[in-house]
């Protein structure tokens, strides 16, 4: 008999396999991470988690949400007049087909710039404290202004304002724009509060999990509870990804950031992409990167922050196995001998968390 779905309580940090955002950092963070020295224990576990275990998203005071505001937000998230050349939406690193994360193992900005980092899936994100692989971003608008800025949008900074105006010169954005923020018409501070607001309604709550949870027997497949199990016990998997959002991430108000080896093997310390250290200038964050959600994670390869991992039966491999050796690795990682079935088992239980639904693109005025 397998055992009843178990939520972890206890507040322990651990790694990922997918990831956020792919631009050069800003200045450091005041709050740094840490690794622990040893790994955690085994944490108590609590019943069956309850129906909208999620919670509510948080809107910020500065940006309470509308009807409105969303659905503007969401016109501007498809449209790729926001770029620099009209070539490049937010929805280009973030394609239904590709899980809601990015198609290519690093994204690609205007001009078929290649990018450093992947694109990560982006259910839920309204719930994550900070933003970005390495955290550098407090908030979705802080998010938004860097993507839209650098490369993944290339306006520059400079020219933010400049092409708020370009977007106000659209008879259906002005009006539209209007509704959602009477007073404050068409600025870069209005365009990012509202990509902001749509991307908060983004919500993967309804997973096979989700309903096996509140007591559908037939929600999971049998090789999918054996995996629940594993995935819970012998392969502690639930350190680093626990539920309801499978990422320690969004249990620290700054975030979860390990060193999982990905990005080191065959390279020269100078050649490494630092990561979280970039943010908080610490040693001890050298390489480390932010643990992802596991949600939607089956539709979603390529996996880690340079995507240099192609199937999830390969990427589970890797966790297993204790990741990839180097001088900063968490400690964490370690082998977790799980036999080739086991680690199926686990894959196959990875699909239980597949949201099943997809982003719906707007009519553009």
């Amino acid at each position: 008999m397998h055992t009843a779905p178990r939520l972890i309580v206890a507040v322990t940090l651990a790694v990922g396999l997918a990831g956020c955002s792919k631009e050069a950092p800003p200045p450091p963070s005041a709050v740094p991470a840490t690794v622990p020295a040893t790994p955690p224990p085994v944490a108590p576990v609590a019943p069956a988690a309850p129906a909208g275990v999620l919670g509510a998203v948080v809107h910020p005071a500065d940006n309470p949400t509308s009807p409105e505001k969303v659905a503007l937000g969401h016109q501007l998230f498809f449209d790729a007049r926001l770029s620099v050349d009209g070539s490049a939406s937010c929805y280009s690193c973030h394609l239904n087909e590709d899980g809601n994360g990015g198609h290519d193992a690093t994204a690609m900005g205007p001009g078929a710039k290649k990018l450093p980092r992947h694109s990560p899936v982006i259910w839920n994100v309204g719930f994550l404290p900070v933003h970005y692989w390495d955290g550098r971003a407090p908030s979705l608008e802080a998010q938004a202004t860097g993507a839209w800025s650098g490369g993944n949008m290339g306006v520059g900074k400079e020219n933010l304002d400049k092409k708020a105006k370009e977007l106000e010169a659209i008879a259906g954005y002005k009006t539209a724009f209007d509704k959602a923020f009477p007073g404050e018409g068409v600025t870069a501070a209005t365009v990012v509060k509202a990509l902001s607001a749509y991307e908060r309604t983004l919500i993967c709550d309804n997973t096979a999990f989700d309903r096996h949870t509140k007591g559908d027997a037939t929600a999971l497949s049998d090789q999918q509870k054996r995996g629940l199990d594993l995935f819970q016990g012998k392969a502690g998997c639930v350190a680093c990804h626990m539920p309801p959002f499978f990422s320690a991430a969004y249990a620290s108000p700054t975030g979860a950031f390990f060193n999982v080896g990905i990005g080191t093997a065959g390279k020269a310390e100078a050649d490494v992409d630092v990561g979280r250290m970039s943010v908080t200038k610490l040693d001890t964050d050298w390489a480390a990167f932010k643990v992802p959600s596991l949600r939607n994670i089956s539709k979603s390869a390529p996996y880690f922050h340079d995507g240099s991992v192609a199937t999830l039966a390969d990427a589970v491999k890797l966790m297993a196995s204790g990741g990839i050796k180097n001088k900063n690795l968490t400690p964490l990682m370690t082998d977790k001998k799980l036999s080739d079935a086991e680690q199926a088992d686990i894959v196959a239980f990875l699909g239980g968390l597949d949201c099943g639904a997809s982003l719906d693109k707007p009519t553009l005025p």
